[in-house]
């Protein structure tokens, strides 16, 4: 039986990828799509990438390739390079998470593969993408993110300036996210159409997307501020784009609690008052209750000096139970150790068995008909699937798959 949670059975993703940007076919997989990634037969070095390492593969292979088919082919022997064409025709898309034109230089390119698929959606998904000054230069995927302008260096104790301690990894994780929504917008036009595309798309893009309200905070304050002012609660005065102006919230800020802290963030008039009326403290409210909207109390010091002593007298399960009883917003403030323990995240996400993937991961955020999406299978050793494959794919027999091998279309 059909499980109505694999919202990508029919969908056919033949991969080219190497490293990180082949997270953009995970999602399809964990969708339930039929994703075969095609490998050299060195195959992809994601496998000994980064720490940790678990049972002598890396996390992020198992995460990234979690759920796909791995094949080698040898894509400098005609064998290979036919073989891969004929997977191509049946599919619906062909990823190439590599540098732009790695596959036209082989003779895959989309002008060579719409003439035995006409229907492909051919994306391409890297670094900088396929053109501008920076289009041919490597890069990892911190780059993405130092390129946006999300990430800056600091200086350590000695003066040296360092990668700072924390980073978000914008680029790329949302580079491979945009891609998919992308990548299943051009799948749905060529089921309509019976026309196929080519796209491509840059994580460095996406880093820069992603901060879309900083960056473009900062072009509107190039106007004048008779055309571009602060927000009327703050006297209409410019704040610095985006969280970057909260330094002086005092309303919405973070505050210590017994055994953490929480984030306080009662910046509507109303939140602001039922907190007062919650904790028996009105008077708070009378001498300052703000206005309507948008009102963070910036510099009021008195007004923070009085919150921290009252936030130090609850934990911070005691305030979140407050803030559900009262309408108020008051939200913990986890670490990435202390997220896995954290009940809302154990209700809706958990990790994935460790016996299924490899090691505790994440699942997709996704839930059809109320349930969850299947747990995927584990990533693939190289080239694990290749006869599988060939034979369920391309109804290859032994005898074909023995001669491709003997052919050095393997490698």
């Amino acid at each position: 039986m059909n499980d109505s949670r694999q919202l990508l059975s029919g969908l056919r993703v033949i991969e080219s990828s190497l490293l990180g940007p082949g997270h953009v076919a995970t999602f399809f997989a964990d969708m339930g799509a039929d994703v075969i990634k095609v490998e050299p037969p060195s195959g992809d070095y994601i496998r000994q990438m980064t720490w940790p390492i678990i049972d002598g593969v890396s996390l992020l292979h198992l995460h990234t390739h979690r759920g796909k088919k791995s094949i080698t082919l040898n894509l400098k022997s005609p064998e290979g390079v036919q073989l891969y064409k004929d997977l191509v025709a049946t599919a619906d898309v062909v990823v190439e998470a590599l540098r732009p034109g790695s596959l036209a230089k082989l003779g895959l390119g989309f002008e060579d593969l719409k003439k035995v698929n006409p229907k492909i959606v051919f994306a391409t998904l890297s670094g900088y993408g396929a053109t501008g000054p920076y289009k041919d230069m490597p890069s990892h995927g911190i780059a993405y993110d130092t390129w946006s302008g999300i990430v800056q260096p600091v200086v350590d104790d000695e003066g040296f300036c360092r990668i700072p301690r924390e980073m978000p990894n914008v680029g790329i994780n949302v580079g491979p996210m945009l891609a998919a929504m992308a990548i299943l917008a051009g799948v749905l036009k060529a089921r309509e159409t019976g026309e196929g595309c080519a796209m491509e798309m840059a994580q460095s893009d996406a880093s820069a997307y992603m901060d879309w309200y900083r960056i473009e905070t900062e072009r509107a304050y190039l106007r004048p501020e008779d055309e571009v002012t602060g927000n009327p609660s703050d006297d209409y005065v410019r704040r610095p784009a985006g969280l970057a102006g909260m330094w002086e919230g005092v309303r919405y800020q973070a505050y210590e609690a017994s055994d953490g802290h929480v984030l306080f963030m009662a910046s509507e008039q109303a939140f602001w008052k039922n907190f007062c009326a919650g904790i028996d403290r009105m008077d708070l409210f009378e001498k300052w209750p703000g206005s309507k909207y948008a009102d963070h109390a910036r510099g009021n010091t008195e007004l923070q000096a009085e919150l921290r002593e009252i936030f130090r007298t609850r934990s911070v399960k005691e305030w979140l139970d407050f803030a559900d009883s009262h309408n108020t917003t008051i939200a913990p403030m986890n670490t990435t150790t202390s997220i896995g323990d954290d009940p809302q995240f154990q209700h809706r996400m958990g990790f994935l068995p460790i016996d299924a993937v490899g090691c505790e991961q994440l699942p997709l955020p996704v839930f059809v008909d109320g349930k969850t999406l299947p747990v995927p299978t584990m990533a693939p050793t190289v080239g694990q699937n290749t006869d599988e494959v060939l034979a369920r794919v391309l109804g290859k027999d032994e005898a074909e798959i023995e001669k491709l091998r003997q052919s050095g279309a393997f490698g």
